[in-house]
Formats: structure tokens, C-alpha cells, sequence
């Protein structure tokens, strides 16, 4: 299975929460069989979305192309304001140049979500991003990780993800792993 986790913060360092988790997802998808693809949106040369272009920006191209090619995705983002990062939603937008495909957009597609907040609010970026998935005609899963960040990571170095998400992105990852949409 070649899953793609779209990586939608811009926070790249070394010990952030992002790079943190999408190291977490890699290592234990690899180790189920998967094929993992992290894409990052800090490096991914995606600009404002303009559908007027007359030509599709080199970044766009690929990560079109990896959207394409996945089974299934897994997106991970901070709250912000309420909502997944403007990066993200920017991005999930250039989808729109799959309009005029015979599978357009994300169509059958399996979605894991995960969110992170300082509070308690990282539901809301789970809502905002589900309600973009399946307008995007993909099917996100009815398991999603919101994380309260800080109770993500263990004392005293705040280095390692606790057992109790581990066994929260576990989960979600076994339910992508062994279910499949089955289309007509």
C-alpha cells in the first residue's frame, strides 16, 4: 500500500511536533509494508493557488502527482484559528486542477486525520479538514487523532510520543492499512 502523509505545517525543525509525527507515521507504516511518502509543505514550491495559469508550477505537478499515486493519505496539521493551516487548505485546493479528470480530485481515497493544539480544540481542525477530504470526494476515515499537544510527548526530555497517541495513530493507521473503499 503507498500511503501519503501530507505534512500541513510549515514548522521544519528538527524536534517540532510536525517532523515528530510524520517520522512516528514513516517508521511504523514501513514497518506494516507500506510505502510511505512524507510531503512537506515548507518545501514543496506550491504558490497561491491560481487556476488562470497557463502553466502548472513545477511543485504543483508533483504533488499532484503524489496525491495520484497514493492509496490512501494521512494529514496532519496544527489548529489555526480554528482550521488546518492556510498552507494546507492552499494546497488541497490546487486539487481543483483534477476537475476534468475521468477520477478526479481525491475519489476513493482513504483519509486519516490528525490535529494538534495547545488546548482542547483540535476537533475543530479534524471538522475543517473531513469537510474538505470528502468535498474532495475521498472517504475519510471514522477514526481521527486530535492531540492535545501537551500531552503528545513524554517527561522529561518531551522527545518521545507517549504510549497513549502511539496507540491512537496505531489504531488509525491498522484501519487505513486493512480497509479498502469498494467502488462500483
Amino acid at each position: 500500500m503507498n500511503i501519503l502523509v501530507l505534512n500541513g505545517s510549515l514548522d521544519e525543525r528538527e524536534g517540532s511536533t510536525p517532523t515528530k509525527l510524520s517520522a512516528y507515521l514513516k517508521q511504523h507504516l514501513e514497518a506494516q509494508g507500506a510505502t510511505v511518502s512524507v510531503f512537506n509543505m515548507v518545501a514543496s514550491g506550491i504558490p497561491l493557488f491560481d487556476y488562470t495559469l497557463q502553466k502548472v508550477p513545477n511543485g504543483v505537478q508533483v504533488m499532484l502527482n503524489l496525491f495520484r499515486n497514493a492509496d490512501a493519505h494521512i494529514w496532519l496539521t496544527p489548529l489555526y484559528h480554528g482550521s488546518m493551516t492556510g498552507v494546507m487548505k492552499n494546497c488541497l485546493d490546487w486539487l481543483e486542477l483534477s476537475s476534468k479528470e475521468e477520477r478526479p480530485y481525491l475519489i476513493d481515497k482513504l483519509i486519516g486525520l490528525i490535529c494538534w493544539a495547545d488546548g482542547g480544540q483540535a476537533m475543530q481542525g479534524i471538522n475543517a479538514m473531513d469537510a474538505v477530504a470528502k468535498s474532495l470526494r475521498a472517504w475519510p476515515v471514522p477514526f481521527s487523532v486530535p492531540i492535545v499537544r501537551n500531552a503528545l510527548f513524554m517527561a522529561p526530555d518531551y522527545q518521545e510520543i507517549t504510549q497513549e497517541y502511539k496507540n491512537k495513530i496505531n489504531l488509525l493507521t491498522s484501519i487505513i492499512t486493512s480497509k479498502r473503499v469498494v467502488t462500483i
